[in-house]
């Protein structure tokens, strides 16, 4: 236990002064030392005890080895200073790669995979046979307890096939049906307070269940903020590959540190979120109207970066929530 907080933290403080040094304040401009970090964190640490906190991970966390051992080194250490991490990881890249391997092309309608009968196998073999179980033994590795879920555990995530898209091709009304892509409709959390009070991890693969017993391909931005809002978890956290929202998507500098529900509508309707940032968003103000207090988007390829936004007073992402209110 002490092993891994300590390997965790000392990579934490490291990768804030190599970083972090020259991006904030002159007072963090200096080297830190390793107490005056715990030092810093101890408030958080004692604000988010016992507390639930839905990680969703993604992006090149998935395909990164290195990327993702220290960010699920991060997790177990938040579970041994007494926070209850819960993972929902992607896996679209993965899914692109076998199905190309299987000599089938990914084809996507509006940022969604269409999913077929064959592409969903794919998605369930690559998320629930190979990510998952990937995922569940790093944390084993950590020093954790880790235990893989889907949809079909307990029930745990309902849904619905999503209806046809209709779309205009030459002035011609067209509808588009994408397949076995879901929505959740009900959480069932039962299963994920059991083992967190039994002190496991929850990995869990975005594959639905609809009435029929179907298994629906779902987007896991959305249904990590369905399944923070089901728990009432005090933060949502969404690893993307940017360093949160961004005014300007070319201009690293120009992230935009606090968004508040009020804020999402006319960002979007300005074109600021955009693509696969919307349903990061939206996954998170469901989850912050819901009761979760925060949400936040942060850059999982920078290591130790959810550290940084969790357990220090200057955060390294984007902040949803309710209104203007300083960082906690």
């Amino acid at each position: 236990m002490y092993r891994v907080i300590f390997v965790s933290f000392h990579g934490f403080i490291s990768e804030f002064n190599d970083k972090f040094k020259n991006r904030f304040s002159d007072s963090y401009s200096m080297e830190l030392k390793r107490e005056n970090v715990l030092i810093e964190a101890l408030p958080y640490m004692q604000e988010f005890y016992d507390s639930i906190m839905v990680i969703k991970v993604g992006g090149n966390a998935m395909v990164s080895a290195q990327i993702m051992e220290d960010i699920i080194k991060d997790i177990v250490l938040l579970r041994y200073v007494g926070i209850k991490p819960v993972i929902v990881h992607g896996g679209g890249p993965e899914i692109t790669e076998k199905m190309e391997r299987m000599g089938k092309k990914a084809e996507f309608f509006q940022g969604l995979r269409i999913t077929d009968d064959e592409t969903m196998e794919i998605a369930r073999m690559v998320l629930v046979g190979n990510i998952n179980t990937k995922i569940v033994s790093l944390i084993g590795v950590s020093g954790g307890k880790g235990i893989g879920l889907t949809g079909y555990d307990g029930r745990l995530i309902l849904g619905h096939k999503q209806a046809a898209k209709k779309v205009v091709i030459d002035g011609i009304e067209t509808e588009v049906d994408i397949g076995w892509v879901g929505e959740s409709e009900v959480i069932n959390p039962d299963i994920l307070h059991i083992v967190l009070e039994n002190g496991y991890i929850p990995v869990i693969s975005p594959i639905a269940v609809d009435a029929k017993g179907n298994a629906l391909n779902i987007n896991a931005d959305t249904v990590a903020g369905d399944i923070a809002a089901a728990l009432r978890a005090k933060k949502l956290i969404l690893m993307t590959d940017v360093s949160g929202l961004l005014r300007n998507v070319k201009d690293p500098s120009s992230r935009i540190s606090r968004v508040t529900l009020d804020d999402i509508d006319p960002l979007i309707a300005e074109g600021v979120i955009q693509g696969g940032m919307i349903p990061k968003i939206k996954g998170a103000a469901v989850a912050v109207k819901s009761g979760v207090e925060k949400a936040h988007i942060i850059n999982g390829s920078v290591s130790h970066s959810m550290l940084l936004e969790l357990f220090t007073d200057c955060g390294v992402g984007t902040m949803v929530h309710l209104s203007n209110q300083p960082k906690e």
